[in-house]
């Protein structure tokens, strides 16, 4: 991978989607496993994108749908705000990581089988390579999230984890 063409795509770490039962990781776990990957990330290059989901219709969002605060974005990280399950659709996502050249997409968060697989599939049918960091991602169900990450995610990229991620957008000294 090449960490300046490659993004880091954190999905739904919102106080109130953290919070949620989750398995096989708790919520509080995947944004630790995150807030690191983020900042290797950031340390090579890389793009860092926040999506948070805000429900239409609705004046006021529920407490707890800001970013978590551990997240800390950095300026040159994007936020976008999605609201639908997916984070590229009449988000400006695809537009954005286009005219940032970005040819890699790397995915985190939470759902696994919701948001996170959701988003993994639009990067696919967009042309992205679309890597899903399966220990950095839980589901609303552990059954659910180990069918997409054994069944589903090696159909539409490549499944690994946080430190094969961090290993491979490092710069290799020969």
């Amino acid at each position: 991978m090449e960490p300046r063409r490659t993004a880091l795509v954190l999905i739904d770490l919102m106080p109130r989607i953290i919070a949620l039962e989750t398995g096989p990781l708790a919520g509080r776990e995947v944004l630790d496993r995150c807030v690191a990957l983020a900042k290797a990330t950031r340390s090579v290059g890389g793009l860092v994108v926040h999506v948070r989901v805000e429900r239409p219709g609705v004046g006021v969002q529920p407490e707890g749908s800001e970013l978590a605060p551990e997240l800390d974005p950095q300026p040159g990280d994007l936020e976008i705000v999605k609201r639908t399950v997916g984070a590229f659709t009449n988000t400006g996502l695809d537009e954005a990581l286009r005219a940032r050249d970005i040819e890699t997409i790397a995915l985190a968060g939470i759902a696994t089988n919701f948001g996170v697989e959701s988003t993994g599939r639009a990067a696919d049918d967009l042309g992205y390579a679309t890597v899903y960091l399966t220990d950095a991602m839980t589901g609303l169900d552990a059954k659910a999230h180990d069918f997409a990450v054994s069944y589903v995610f090696p159909r539409f990229g490549t499944a690994t984890t946080g430190a094969e991620y961090v290993a491979a957008l490092s710069p290799t000294t020969d």
